[in-house]
């Protein structure tokens, strides 16, 4: 079993971290009690035992660009075991665990969150479409963590489109730290991250390979992929609030008010 820690809380986030693990078929995955946690399954299937009961199978696409997939929400005092299943569509098993000390409002129930319980909706339109899943959100039983997977609906195209951010505390925007997880088809190819700040004039780009991680804390934070090439990434959010309040950039709102508005 190959575990990386991409993203480290103390580190490059306060409450935020983000490993990947792989295990061959008859190779377990043992998470501890610890911090609240969702173990999202990018390929392959697990057996699913959580607190020491069986809660059947979770997982079984190929690869993040198959479609939604099964997670698996472990609370803070609760325990999971997940063994990889040998599955035709995947060799063994790979999947995300995010995880965040808990806040103040109490955790959920350790349970699977299968792929079509999942409220998906399809966000902006040519050249900024894509499909956002939402796994964990703020409406859901959970303490800290808000977590969803977006898909780019074509090639070479924006997201997180038009800009907005979350770092600072008003009616219209929580402080909330996010981390993203890029895969990228082919994935040879890349994205590039768009982060700037009106309040510091601070702007920064960033090439996303796949299978890279990035910590933002503050500004706003577009991205796009290369021409030719297919993006999704995992986002995960943490603040001391849960909820989801987003400041979009006044000077690109019209871009999506005049999609809906010249949708038929």
């Amino acid at each position: 079993m190959n575990v990386t820690s991409l993203i480290r809380a103390g580190e490059q986030t306060k409450y935020l971290s983000l490993d990947l693990r792989e295990a061959e078929a008859g190779e377990s995955i043992e998470l501890a009690p610890g911090t609240e946690r969702l173990v999202v399954v990018l390929s392959g299937r697990v057996a699913v035992t959580l607190d020491g009961r069986d809660c059947g199978v979770a997982g079984g696409r190929a690869d993040v660009f198959d479609g939604a997939g099964d997670a698996i929400y472990v609370p803070p005092t609760s325990s999971a075991v997940l063994v990889a299943v040998d599955d035709e569509s995947a060799t063994g098993v790979k999947v995300a665990v995010a995880g965040a000390p808990a806040g103040t409002p109490p955790p959920g129930a350790a349970r699977i969150i299968p792929a079509a319980t999942q409220p998906e909706t399809v966000v902006g339109d040519d050249s900024w479409g894509r499909t956002v899943r939402t796994i964990l959100g703020p409406a859901d039983a959970a303490s800290r963590l808000i977590v969803g997977e977006t898909v780019h609906n074509g090639t070479g195209t924006w997201s997180s489109f038009p800009p907005h951010r979350h770092d600072r505390v008003s009616a219209d925007e929580a402080q909330l730290e996010e981390v993203y997880y890029y895969r990228v088809h082919p994935a040879n190819g890349f994205a590039v991250q768009v982060r700037y700040d009106t309040d510091t004039d601070q702007e920064d780009l960033r090439i996303a390979h796949d299978g890279d991680a990035a910590a933002i804390t503050s500004g706003f934070h577009p991205l796009v992929a290369a021409p030719g090439h297919g993006l999704w990434y995992l986002w995960i959010l943490a603040g001391e609030e849960r909820a989801m309040r987003v400041y979009v950039d006044p000077r690109y709102r019209w871009v999506s008010e005049q999609a809906a508005f010249t949708k038929p």
